[in-house]
């Protein structure tokens, strides 16, 4: 069997970070979404990819290949237009034999759940039970079916949603030759399995127990969080003497831990990473290749992405720090609103009440810069010395 992955995607309610990077190339736990995705269906018994791809895809395929590193067989197609979920399907047509495990390339689903998904033979869609359905498409069912698809209506009939994994059968692609465009101007994929249901074609479920789904960057931190949860230790890396390390942490080759270090896990530090000395590491934390955490720094539940440096009395608490950036020496971010309600990005609740910058790539900071809760800073942006920095700040901002 086949896996066609949705991954064409930009993700425009996970700006910053996606100014610069396809939203499945977010890092979560180390990898991005993608290879968690990748890695689950592989468990679930299936080598045979299709990627489609399109916004910034050549990232994708760079890291990728043709998936020689993962012992899988990789193939690409192009969604040149961003024309919706079943158009997406339909590209892939050429390279689909017969049925197929269909899943979005942003949210993370269980192998042994796809492996329910897969057993039924039948087209299938993978549903979740959430308490808010706020902004997703909600499902009715009957007995072992299907029987309505809604998308993001104000009274929802029921708290059951779409997951985005699927099993499709060939049916699927005339029904997609007969789906016309939504509301959106998109061809949406839940059309066509309407038009299915319609024809009395059934359309099954299989419940998910486990789904990592990811649509603001604040959600990124929670799906950190619940990956390095699992996480079990190996160090692969140099440990000076008197560092101190609890729970289970993970060092990369290459990666040196100086002296004084305090390291709570779950924490992941990757690569060729230079980490100290005298330096305060919390759970919850997952560090990219190629980075410095030095001096009297504290990193708390935070993404810090590749290539970053976080070197001198700096603090960075919920928060993430996208690839090559630097914090000026004294850098703080500001992680709780003194009231302690929810924090706000963009006018939008954020469900947390601790929540500290999600910084786009190549952000630098002067010293002593304080960055307040909730700030969100587009790629290559300057936050001079003294700066306090609040609210949405644009890509390329300079600030003195």
């Amino acid at each position: 069997m086949q896996a066609v992955i949705l991954a064409a995607g930009e993700g425009k309610r996970m700006h910053p970070l996606t100014h610069t990077r396809p939203k499945v190339m977010v890092p979560l736990a180390g990898k991005p979404i993608l290879e968690h995705v990748l890695l689950e269906i592989k468990q679930a018994g299936i080598s045979d990819f299709i990627l489609i791809v399109g916004y910034f895809d050549q990232a994708i395929r760079d890291y990728f290949g043709r998936g020689e590193q993962w012992n899988v067989s990789i193939s690409y197609m192009t969604q040149r237009k961003q024309l919706g979920t079943a158009d997406a399907v339909k590209t892939a047509g050429s390279l689909i034999n017969g049925s197929f495990l269909l899943v979005n390339g942003d949210a993370v689903v269980k192998a042994e759940d796809l492996k329910n998904i897969i057993a039924t033979g039948e087209n299938t869609m993978g549903l979740v039970e959430l308490e808010d359905t706020t902004d997703m498409g909600v499902v009715e069912i009957e007995g072992e079916k299907v029987v309505r698809i809604h998308e993001k209506v104000d009274n929802p009939p029921s708290n059951l949603i779409n997951a985005g994994a699927y099993l499709l059968t060939p049916e699927i692609f005339s029904a997609i030759a007969d789906t016309p465009k939504s509301p959106r101007g998109e061809y949406e994929l839940t059309d066509s399995l309407e038009l299915l249901i319609e024809q009395g074609i059934p359309l099954r479920y299989a419940m998910i127990g486990t789904w990592i789904n990811v649509t603001y960057p604040w959600d990124a931190l929670q799906a950190n969080e619940d990956i390095l949860a699992e996480m079990e230790s190996k160090n692969e890396g140099t440990i000076e003497d008197n560092v101190v390390i609890k729970g289970p942490v993970t060092i990369g080759q290459g990666t040196t831990i100086k002296a004084g270090s305090y390291i709570v896990g779950p924490v992941i530090v990757g690569e060729n990473c230079d980490i100290g000395p005298n330096c305060y590491i919390r759970a919850s934390t997952a560090i990219g290749d190629y980075c410095h955490i030095g001096a009297s720094v504290e990193v708390k539940n935070s993404i810090i992405m590749s290539h970053s440096n976080v070197p001198h009395h700096n603090y960075v608490g919920d928060s993430i720090i996208g690839e090559n950036c630097n914090l000026g020496a004294g850098t703080k971010v500001a992680n709780l609103r003194l009231d302690k309600r929810n924090v706000l990005v963009s006018n939008i609740d954020t469900g947390r009440c601790k929540l500290g910058v999600i910084m786009g790539d190549r952000v630098q900071t002067g010293i002593n810069s304080c960055l307040n809760v909730g700030c969100s800073i587009g790629n290559d942006s300057y936050i001079g010395p003294g700066i306090v920095a609040s609210g949405t700040i644009r890509p390329r901002a300079k600030i003195f």
